[in-house]
């Protein structure tokens, strides 16, 4: 008869199986576009129902897929928080955001599937709150957007608004794209992820700095 340990730790396995084959097909097709039937198949699972077994709904296998990378970030960011105490430099506090992420996508190799399967998530109406959600609900995440607030020049709601999605968007889908060409290949701008991190850090607060043309003054009736 097989113990309540070995059960456990099998169905812990699998989980594990089961969460790396999702992120990496999500990743590479999209997320509506993986079944749970390929799931199950890629994580070496004879039963196709074992994706709604262990994890329930397509989103909720998202959720835990992010929850399983969140600890190492906030373990990340937190050091990172100790470091720059309470600066009053806009690049320490994008540093905290971008760097987080680099590091940790560093240290797990290559390949990686997370920045893509982050940047398929955000790009997808129906789950893209999951991924908002979660990350509001990490404490040392709304710290440093805190922090980046306090030290952001003065501009127009319409105006940071804008920008804060423009630095996201960077962030998100310039991490994919690196992974991306590591996963292929494929030379890279920088040679390492602390160096993208550095060129994204650069550009990031260099957006924020960028002057405001007010749409009289741009001449533009489009």
């Amino acid at each position: 008869m097989v113990s309540v340990a070995v059960r456990t730790e099998r169905a812990s396995a699998t989980r594990e199986q089961i969460l790396t084959a999702a992120e990496r097909l999500f990743a590479e097709h999209g997320v509506i576009a993986v079944s749970n039937r390929q799931v199950s198949e890629a994580a070496g699972q004879g039963n196709n129902a074992a994706v709604g077994y262990h994890f329930g709904t397509k989103a909720d296998l998202v959720r835990a897929i992010v929850r399983k990378h969140a600890t190492r970030l906030e373990r990340l960011r937190k050091r990172m928080l100790a470091e720059i105490g309470d600066s009053a430099d806009v690049r320490d506090w994008v540093a905290c955001l971008v760097r987080p992420v680099t590091e940790h996508l560093g240290a797990m190799g290559s390949p990686t599937w997370f920045a893509r399967f982050g940047a398929q998530v955000l790009s997808d109406p129906a789950l893209r709150d999951i991924m908002v959600e979660e990350a509001l609900t990490s404490p040392t995440l709304v710290e440093v957007l805190d922090g980046l607030n306090r030290c952001l020049p003065e501009l127009p709601p319409e105006v940071r608004a804008e920008r804060s999605d423009m630095a996201s968007q960077l962030m998100v889908h310039m991490c994919a794209e690196r992974e991306r060409a590591l996963a292929e290949g494929r030379p890279t701008p920088r040679a390492t992820w602390h160096g993208a991190a550095t060129g994204l850090i650069d550009a990031i607060v260099a957006l924020w700095a960028a002057p405001v043309t007010s749409e009289a003054a741009s001449g533009s009736s489009c």
